[in-house]
């Protein structure tokens, strides 16, 4: 009841109609930021942030909560229709998503994802209203051994399990783990594969990659007239496709439950709980041969895994001050500019504020999926241009969104080489995701690794000291023996297969 007194006693602020405006504008500009790649839910609070300096609180936060949401799922619906992501979070959502609309349910797609994407951040703002400080203390069990196996297992997971060939995996996760070198060392200072270079100075911004690899390549297919998104090929029909949806329940509770935990440890994010929530819904299903070809069930996994993250970034940043995320870390920025002290204190200085903009968050949920209900048919649309048109508009775009990060044109031309690299990649069949995770993972693992040593005074037994390390260890030895035990597998059914028919085969020649 003591938890329940401050949300009852906040409710009314945040169905005050300032604050719903403020929350219905929000998720439509989030929607339209998510939706246009290279830029993400980061940027688009970043540049709120000075605007709202005259606004109360409330209001400020009511729009920031929209902007978050709908972002995530914005990012949906150029993962769906073109095969870009338009965030970082969207890249599982490739996976099926598109290949849904290609086969004509590009509709059933988009309605799936916004389905998915709200009920995963309704779970999520539900988590943060009541399990903040329970859960907030996960994160605290975490030591830097126990996050270095972390990112190990991530890497291990995608790199093995996703690629269809192990050895392409890892081939495209060590390259990501050399982009993720580049910059400035986190411990010593030292310059590394910087070649002198200014721009390198800072490493290499993970949208700069992100739109390389997935937005360039497609790009060229549908300028040299390849794999082309057209009206031949993707139903604009009415009709709509028929479902049934309760198949979806099991999903979205398994992935829910994977978003929650990834977003209450620091440095994670939607990305990486996409991507695992795809995984292990493959993992789980019999049917693994058909996901990466148009399965819901794929599709609604990281659509609900990367929206429940998105409450769940704010425990450990409002309770204890630290940010899960990038986006957690603007929130805390404006929560400061307002005059709110992130930490244990501010739920009870400032209740009425923090417990409605944790509603806002609730609320947004349940706004994004009305919008974007509602603007559904517009973004289908996109469909109807020429894909000899698409193409160069696609590049153009990308190219102002990565200009627009950081003004560089240097960020542009890199772009448009990790474009002609993902070109290859995919001709090559070699599998781009690895590579982006292992930019996000490989610098977390690095930097994990060597504070244990510090820690532990260079004693390797420091690595395997706590329960939560020897889970994690238990799950990489299992997700590198799973395709060596597959392949056991599948010669032994084979034997079997053969011997009655030699068997049958000898006795009729006697």
């Amino acid at each position: 009841m003591d938890m329940i007194s401050p949300i009852l006693d906040a409710a009314p602020a945040v169905f005050a109609p300032s604050v719903v405006i403020a929350m219905i504008v929000g998720v439509v500009v989030g929607i339209s930021v998510g939706a246009l790649p290279g830029l993400s839910a980061t940027m688009g609070i970043a540049v709120l942030i000075p605007l709202t300096f005259a606004m109360e609180p409330l209001v400020a936060l009511g729009m920031i909560a929209g902007i978050y949401n709908g972002a995530m799922y914005g990012g949906s619906i150029p993962a769906i229709l073109l095969r870009i992501p338009g965030t970082p979070a969207g890249i599982a959502t490739v996976f099926d998503g598109h290949e849904m609309a290609k086969k004509g349910e590009a509709r059933l797609a988009l309605d799936i994802s916004l389905a998915s994407s709200s009920l995963g951040s309704a779970v999520s703002a539900l988590a943060l209203l009541f399990l903040a400080p329970p859960l907030a203390a996960i994160a605290l069990k975490f030591s830097p051994a126990d996050y270095f196996w972390l990112a190990l297992f991530g890497l291990t997971t995608i790199s093995v399990l996703l690629a269809g060939n192990p050895a392409k995996g890892f081939l495209s996760a060590s390259f990501g783990l050399v982009l993720g070198m580049v910059g400035i060392d986190s411990l010593t200072g030292a310059e590394r594969f910087t070649f002198g270079t200014l721009d390198l100075l800072s490493g290499i911004d993970i949208i700069v990659l992100l739109t390389g690899l997935y937005a360039i390549p497609p790009a060229i297919d549908l300028m040299l007239g390849g794999e082309a998104l057209t009206k031949g090929s993707l139903s604009l029909g009415n009709k709509r496709t028929p479902f049934r949806w309760r198949t979806l329940i099991p999903v979205w509770i398994r992935s829910s439950l994977i978003g929650l935990f990834v977003g209450i440890i620091p440095a994670l994010g939607g990305n990486i709980a996409a991507l695992l929530a795809w995984n292990e819904q493959r993992r789980v299903t019999k049917d693994k041969a058909n996901y990466g070809k148009g399965m819901p069930e794929g599709l609604a996994a990281p659509e609900c895994a990367n929206n429940a993250d998105t409450g769940a970034t704010l425990i450990p940043a409002l309770t204890l001050g630290v940010p899960g995320n990038a986006v957690a870390a603007v929130i805390l920025g404006a929560l400061l500019v307002h005059g709110l002290r992130p930490g244990p204190e501010l739920f009870r200085a400032d209740a009425d504020t923090v417990y409605g903009f944790m509603l806002t968050m609730l609320v947004t949920a349940g706004l994004m999926f009305v919008i974007g209900k509602i603007g559904a048919r517009a973004f289908i649309n996109v469909l109807r241009m020429p894909s000899r048109i698409l193409g160069p508009m696609i590049i153009a775009l990308t190219t102002v969104g990565v200009y627009a990060v950081h003004n560089s044109m240097f960020e542009v031309w890199l772009m448009l080489a990790f474009g002609a690299v993902g070109y290859g990649m995919e001709k090559l069949d070699i599998p781009t995701a690895p590579a982006v995770l292992a930019v996000i993972l490989g610098p977390m693992a690095e930097e994990s690794f060597r504070r244990a040593l510090l820690i532990g005074r260079g004693d390797p037994l420091y690595f395997v000291a706590g329960p939560i390390s020897w889970v994690l260890i238990a799950l990489i030895v299992l997700t590198v023996l799973t395709p060596a035990w597959r392949a056991w597998r599948s010669r032994r059914g084979a034997g079997d297969d053969a011997a009655p028919d030699d068997g049958g085969e000898a006795t009729s020649a006697g």
